[in-house]
């Protein structure tokens, strides 16, 4: 016990690190508690975060604030249902000829199945592929059931959710970015006084998830427009819906691309065979998961704190399995607030106090020349 409270007052001796785990705390519980119900107002954040950077570049360019808030606000949401409007009709198309399809692709897997005794008779008997199709039909039928005895009450879940956004998310987008300084200001009054350490974590961190949002929308857009260009070229069927899902599947780095190549494999298999369409289709696709990988990612990120992928997948189960959707977008910039944390606590030796007392010192002369904790 006696190492406990030793250990204890040594970390947590310093008033601005009980302040500063305070605030830490009450967001680890709004999140987990409140999440879901503050989704709109989440995914308003990220659209704000996403367009601040050309406000700001414009209020540079000499335009008052409320102008360029406008001006951004009406040419980012006129194009977004401009896209979405000549997305959707393409979408619900290819889904159908998707569905259509099912059953000659059921039956085409079901006769491969059926070659594989002959073929690798040492690994294979016909009774074992036989259960195994039953297996697969049943499962399907069970799921196909589920589907449909919840999708009346599903749809009316999801088009009054799409109300709900469709009328709050741009209406919260525009007072976000209009009243951003007052906002920042409104929160901070809140805060300790004795805040250098949060002003800290804060400024790196603000500056981590800005880049991170706007990175990932630029980046969702490259891959996503360059595997439609792809697999079009290639005559692959579904490009658009194939190629949709590759651009959404940045979002989840490393298992996102792996869990979307089993997708484009099956599509590009049943539509060519094992030829030298498929072929070019699986190497096209592998170039273009490497470029993004090794090429787009460092440029887009290049001011995001570096983390080890196994970091970054510990993350992203952790986040996943408390927040859902929202955690494995946020996954990244989380772990950065964790690092930038980590980084910033005071030592327990005289040279730490000192190095986070100058960190703090410096923090707090951003907030003195700009009101709040606003550093972007």
């Amino acid at each position: 016990m006696q190492l406990i409270r030793d250990w204890f007052r040594r970390h947590f001796d310093n008033p601005q690190v009980i302040g500063l785990a305070v605030v830490l705390l009450a967001g680890l519980a709004g999140i987990i508690f409140l999440g879901n119900i503050l989704a709109p107002v989440l995914a308003s954040l990220v659209v704000a975060y996403l367009l601040e950077g050309i406000v700001r570049k414009l209020e540079y360019w000499g335009l008052p604030r409320l102008l360029a808030v406008t001006l951004v606000f009406v040419l980012f949401f006129a194009g977004l249902l401009l896209v979405f409007f000549a997305l959707i009709p393409v979408l619900v198309n290819q889904i159908t000829q998707l569905v259509d399809e099912l059953p000659k692709i059921l039956s085409t897997s079901q006769s491969l199945l059926m070659q594989l005794p002959s073929q690798y008779p040492q690994l294979f008997s016909e009774q074992q592929i036989s259960d195994m199709i039953f297996a697969i039909r049943r499962e399907a039928l069970d799921w196909g059931q589920r589907v449909l005895t919840q999708f009346s009450f599903q749809s009316v879940v999801v088009v009054i959710t799409m109300l709900v956004y469709l009328v709050l998310l741009p209406f919260l987008v525009f007072f976000f970015l209009k009243d951003k300084r007052a906002l920042v200001n409104w929160v901070t009054q809140y805060l300790p006084r004795d805040r250098d350490l949060l002003a800290t974590v804060w400024h790196d961190v603000d500056a981590q998830i800005g880049n991170y949002v706007r990175g990932k929308f630029l980046e969702i857009l490259i891959v996503w427009a360059v595997t439609y260009i792809t697999f079009s070229l290639l005559g692959l069927s579904f490009a658009m819906l194939l190629s949709l899902t590759v651009g959404l599947s940045v979002i989840i780095p490393y298992i996102g691309a792996a869990v979307v190549t089993v997708p484009v494999g099956l599509i590009a298999y049943f539509q060519f065979g094992f030829g030298p369409e498929f072929a070019w289709v699986m190497i096209a696709y592998a170039i273009i998961q490497a470029l993004d990988g090794n090429v787009l990612v460092p440029i887009l990120f290049s001011e995001v704190v570096n983390l080890h992928p196994v970091a970054i997948i510990v993350a992203i189960l952790f986040f996943g399995g408390v927040w859902g959707f929202w955690g494995i977008f946020f996954a990244i910039p989380l772990a950065t607030v964790i690092q930038a944390i980590l980084k910033a606590w005071p030592s327990t030796d005289a040279g730490g106090d000192a190095s986070a007392g100058d960190s703090g010192a410096a923090a707090l002369g951003h907030e003195d020349q700009q009101p709040g904790l606003e550093q972007r």
